[in-house]
């Protein structure tokens, strides 16, 4: 099941959420450009890892050559708390990234525009750094690198189910494209990400941050289920913004009389 665009139109350009799209974009493209051994430096630079979270340290230097596979002379400096955001701008594939980035267009667009731009840039890094936490909490001696917008896109996720549980969203099923509520397309994955994420602890397997997406839209609906009140009267009063424009003009509304 893989949405691809909603049927929900917004009435402020989503300045925020393109941002968001053109910086992780440029991020990976600079990092199309690294050779393979900076390309991993890179990557663990600005990537969390778990381990160094838990033990507030950088990893020795016999955990770092466990890391790269290789013998190294000395460690890469590394801002251990700062990769706790900069983690979040990193992708590791093309999939990964047009995955992301394709989550973010469809339903980031209209929290944004309930939410307002600074609001929803802060409620954003705040579920990306609940996911990452989350994560390193089941996976606290996890030396893998952590990365990928994952965590920030999943609370992205539980406000647009709070605030518009029945737009249609057009999505992918086997060789079918139909429109599916909201509710059923997030409830979903929300239920596909605990059912993998219960799964890889006991296989020991941490490929996929599941806990990360589930932190991350556990707070997002936490959030945005304390403002909803307020957010609740700005969506709203947005949806009745295209009706208020035709009777400035001292017409009605399609549909409607004077």
């Amino acid at each position: 099941m893989l949405p691809l665009f909603d049927k929900n139109p917004t009435r402020k350009t989503p300045v925020v959420t393109l941002a968001l799209i053109l910086v992780n974009a440029a991020v990976f493209i600079y990092m199309l450009f690294l050779s393979s051994s900076q390309y991993e430096i890179f990557i663990y630079r600005f990537s969390v890892v778990p381990w160094e979270i838990a033990h507030a340290s950088q990893l020795p230097l016999s955990g770092l050559q466990q890391l790269f596979g290789y013998s190294m002379a000395s460690a890469p400096s590394k801002p251990v708390y700062l990769a706790l955001l900069t983690s979040l701008f990193l992708h590791d594939g093309w999939l990964h990234i047009l995955g992301n980035m394709l989550f973010l267009w469809i339903f980031g667009n209209n929290v944004e525009d309930v939410m307002g731009h600074v609001p929803f840039l802060i409620f954003y890094l705040v579920c990306g750094l609940f996911g990452t936490l989350a994560h390193v909490a089941i996976y606290p001696n996890s030396i893998n690198p952590l990365l990928g917008a994952s965590g920030a896109i999943s609370g992205v996720l539980g406000a647009y189910l709070l605030l518009y549980p029945r737009a249609w969203v057009w999505t992918w099923v086997f060789l079918f494209i139909m429109p599916i509520p909201a509710f059923v397309v997030i409830g979903f994955w929300i239920l596909l990400q605990l059912i993998q994420g219960v799964t890889s602890i006991g296989t020991g397997a941490v490929g996929v941050a599941f806990f990360a997406h589930l932190g991350g839209v556990v707070i997002g609906l936490i959030i945005s289920g304390i403002f909803y009140p307020v957010l609740k009267r700005r969506r709203d009063a947005l949806s009745l913004q295209p009706q208020r424009a035709w009777w400035d003009k001292g017409e009605a509304p399609p549909g409607q009389d004077l």
